[in-house]
């Protein structure tokens, strides 16, 4: 069995939404600290972290758009986990500058009860700052295709699925009103291109949570490939 990780390493620097908080990381109780308390060369270190829900790799809940929806907690496994996947790869026409992803691009595929991943190859950017630039995304039309086509999950390798310029968030909006969750900034999708795999981001299941950091990754499936 083969695993291929999906998720950019959590740290401080890592890239976040524009006016958003970095992620805070901290020793609350030092290994120094513990060792008093254990028997003779036994310690430990507690860490307190403060990140926002839409940090790193990261699931998109119902909730995170509308009251009603789905929470981190309510949100069903079988939405987040062991779903077969199939990967979009559209990285020529990103290198062509073409950065919205229409709907031509899902044409003729089946998607039924998968994960759908898209390729854009923008994880290469990760770290710098073209990466919070003009991002790809798709249009909201691809996500009524999607939502068509009967898809469970859909995510990106980008900081957003929908174009930051547009602040109606379609994307967003139709696929989370169909309870359909969505990871951004995923990594290594080029690596499963024609491949076929298990699909898992799982989140805490955090009450009224909205967004949250997953360890996204895919099981590499022995079947032939998509």
């Amino acid at each position: 069995m083969a695993i291929i990780d999906l998720t950019h390493p959590f740290e401080a620097s890592i890239p976040m939404f524009p006016g958003l908080p970095q992620p805070e990381l901290l020793e609350y109780r030092t290994r120094a600290a513990t060792a008093t308390s254990y028997a003779s060369g036994t310690s430990f270190v507690i860490h307190r972290y403060t990140f926002i829900g839409n940090s790193g790799t990261y699931l998109d809940a119902p909730f995170h758009r509308y009251e009603d929806g789905a929470d981190l907690a309510t949100l069903p496994l079988e939405q987040t986990a062991d779903l077969p996947g199939i990967v979009i790869d559209v990285r020529w026409l990103v290198m062509m500058g073409r950065l919205a992803v229409g709907p031509e691009r899902f044409a003729g595929v089946e998607l039924a009860g998968r994960a759908v991943l898209v390729c854009t190859g923008w994880d290469r950017y990760w770290g710098t700052d073209r990466y919070l630039a003009a991002n790809p995304h798709l249009v909201g039309e691809a996500a009524e295709s999607l939502i068509a086509a009967g898809v469970v999950l859909v995510g990106i390798d980008s900081w957003n699925i929908d174009d930051v310029a547009d602040l109606s968030r379609p994307v967003h909006s139709r696929l989370l009103a169909r309870g359909i969750p969505i990871v951004e900034n995923l990594r290594n999708l080029a690596s499963l291109v024609g491949r076929a795999f298990r699909f898992h981001a799982a989140p805490i299941p955090i009450r009224t949570g909205s967004a949250a950091p997953v360890r996204a990754y895919a099981v590499l499936s022995e079947t032939a490939a998509q």
